[in-house]
């Protein structure tokens, strides 16, 4: 394979030779050391192969006296490939000058690729990086890795480091984004554990203070739970902080009311498209005008960005599609409009009870009001209800 390519950039002729006796000429070959491959035999007298250019303008010399007749039958190879275009000045300078500007651009940076952000936006990353001098268009080699990073954590806070390899045209920006600090309690500072909602108690942990509860008591919002004032035979009654954990079942009663009548996109089947440019970070565009006033409509953009071999080049093919609609109103059906309305009520309830527990079984029910469905979603649910509340023991000025 390899022999193959370096044959085809130095340039390889194939040619018939007919003599009547065709050994002669390999003999003569092997005498002047001419490489000579894929020798097929067409009769007894004649056969086809493939040589260099050099050797085959050695064999052309050389083969003049014996009575043999040599024929090309192809010219293969980059040499001869650019050999056609020397009458073809402007084409010639038009490749020379793509060849060119593509070794140049492969130096400056044309697109990015962000790993290892989750919560920090890959925008607010990429607007950070620019306001540093890093975007598109950059000079790759120019680019100091501590001053990025110093300059760009200031500006992002949430990130505790970055760093941004540059391979070719593309600049790999890896980030670690800071973890939250743990949340302190002190323990010194006089408070009452108190109940966050109503349940039904079934564990009480107490690390701090007098628990008030016991497992299978019923609690409301607001009770105490966990008292920080603890009465002795000695001193009297003495302030700490009561802490501890107080798991309760508790129950969610969610409602929502959902329209029987929806209004839905009914397409028209008229569309607009508009073609454009993005060179860098200015756009080109070959349509007259993209702003649409008093129509609905959905906007669909696709981006088809440009590579060459693999390289990524900094144009982007633009391709936005409006499609007009209007709105229909439409009857909806009560069962599929309770579903919906139950995944909305679930979602809001795992949302309230996530952070402290979890959610045992769910009810779902709906009544229709008129033009209107009452969907009431009901659940059991096992949580932490114990809040942390300060007790004052000095009045405060005024």
């Amino acid at each position: 394979m390899l022999n193959e390519v370096i044959n085809r950039l130095r340039g390889q002729v194939r040619i018939r030779a007919e003599c009547a006796f065709p050994e002669r000429v390999l003999n003569l070959c092997g005498a002047q050391d001419l490489s000579f491959w894929d020798l097929k035999w067409e009769s007894p007298t004649a056969f086809t192969c493939r040589l260099s250019r050099r050797d085959w303008r050695i064999l052309r010399q050389v083969g003049r006296n014996l009575d043999c007749t040599f024929s090309v039958l192809g010219l293969e190879g980059a040499p001869y490939f650019l050999l056609r275009f020397r009458h073809r000045q402007a084409l010639v300078i038009g490749l020379v000058g793509c060849s060119l500007a593509l070794f140049l651009g492969s130096f400056f940076i044309w697109d990015f690729q962000v790993e290892g952000n989750v919560n920090v936006p890959t925008e607010r990353i990429l607007r950070a990086l620019e306001m540093n001098g890093v975007g598109l268009g950059t000079f790759g080699l120019s680019l100091d890795g501590e001053d990025i990073r110093n300059h760009v954590l200031l500006d992002v806070p949430e990130l505790s480091w970055i760093a941004v390899n540059v391979s070719g045209c593309r600049a790999n920006v890896q980030v670690r984004e800071r973890l939250p600090p743990a949340v302190l309690v002190d323990r010194r500072e006089p408070s009452n554990l108190v109940a966050r909602r109503a349940g039904l108690v079934l564990k009480v942990q107490t690390i701090g203070g007098v628990a008030c509860v016991v497992p299978g008591s019923a609690v409301t919002k607001g009770q105490i739970l966990v008292s920080g004032v603890e009465d002795t035979d000695t001193v009297g009654a003495r302030i700490l902080a009561g802490m501890g954990k107080v798991t309760a079942r508790t129950w969610y009663d969610l409602t929502v009311s959902m329209p029987l009548t929806a209004m839905e996109k009914r397409y028209t089947g008229r569309e607009k498209t508009g073609i454009s440019l993005i060179f860098g970070t200015r756009r080109i565009k070959f349509f007259s005008n993209s702003s649409i006033e008093g129509a609905e409509y959905d906007k669909i953009s696709k981006r088809h960005p440009w590579t060459l071999l693999g390289v990524p080049l900094p144009i982007t093919l633009v391709t936005e599609t409006w499609r007009f609609y209007e709105s229909v109103p439409t009857p909806q059906v009560a069962a599929q409009t309770e579903k919906t309305a139950e995944a909305i009520l679930k979602a809001q309830l795992l949302q309230m009870v996530e952070p402290y527990g979890e959610v045992c079984s769910t009810l779902c029910s709906s009544r229709q009001r008129g033009d209107t469905l009452l969907v009431t979603l009901s659940a059991e649910c096992r949580e932490e209800i114990g809040e942390s509340v300060p007790i004052y023991t000095e009045e405060p000025d005024d």
